[in-house]
């Protein structure tokens, strides 16, 4: 009868601890989808994350956007460049300002024959000399406009045979000093035969103009050439 109980009472405890067990794992179920949920936001998390990341080396690493400025400052510089020539820049002054004597040069320097440095009573100043470097010879005018007006300046280079180079040159209204020379050319015979006259005039034709002002070089000297 003892065993009876024993087994009556085991089948009872099965019975009960059953629909418990059930109730459990159904309970559990939601929790599971809960946690899939959280992981699937964690993974879109990761993601944004790990772009951010990847932009955060790229700056570390100095791989930022090139950035262009909107006026165009590549063509701003060519143009400033290109500005920057050797015809916008004023020499020093005139050879007699300068102390350099007419005939002398420096070291690699071209010698210089120059004539008086001479004024017109409009305000125009010019020097011309024969400028030698070498069996190279040219023509060279020094010159400052205080005028107010743009002028013409006609500087010609003679040499023996009656060889001759002419170039105009137009004269800036401003009293900055200026220059102008002739290309060189090779010297025939001794620099000392060649000669410069510049001859400074106001604008418009040359038969309608006034003549202002003529300049020309030295002699040479019987000691020199």
């Amino acid at each position: 009868m003892n065993l009876r109980m024993a087994g009556l009472s085991a089948a009872v405890l099965f019975t009960v601890l059953l629909p418990l067990a059930a109730s459990a794992v159904t309970s559990g179920a939601p929790d599971s989808v809960s946690s899939d949920a959280k992981s699937g936001g964690s993974l879109l998390s990761d993601g944004l994350s790990v772009e951010h990341g990847e932009e955060s080396e790229a700056e570390r690493a100095g791989e930022m956007p090139e950035e262009r400025p909107a006026d165009g400052s590549a063509e701003g510089l060519t143009e400033r460049a290109d500005g920057i020539s050797p015809e916008n820049i004023s020499p020093p002054g005139l050879l007699s300002e300068s102390g350099r004597p007419g005939g002398a040069g420096g070291t690699g320097a071209p010698a210089a024959r120059c004539g008086p440095e001479l004024t017109s009573p409009e305000g125009v100043e010019a020097q011309t000399c024969v400028m030698a470097q070498g069996r190279e010879v040219w023509a060279r005018t020094y010159y400052r406009n205080t005028t107010g007006e743009q002028l013409r300046s006609f500087l010609t280079l003679m040499g023996p045979g009656g060889r001759a180079v002419e170039l105009r040159c137009e004269v800036a209204a401003h009293d900055e000093p200026g220059v102008c020379e002739t290309p060189r050319a090779p010297a025939h015979g001794a620099t000392g035969a060649y000669t410069a006259v510049a001859e400074y005039a106001a604008g418009g034709a040359a038969d309608e103009v006034p003549l202002l002002l003529r300049t020309g070089s030295n002699p040479v000297s019987p000691s020199s050439d």
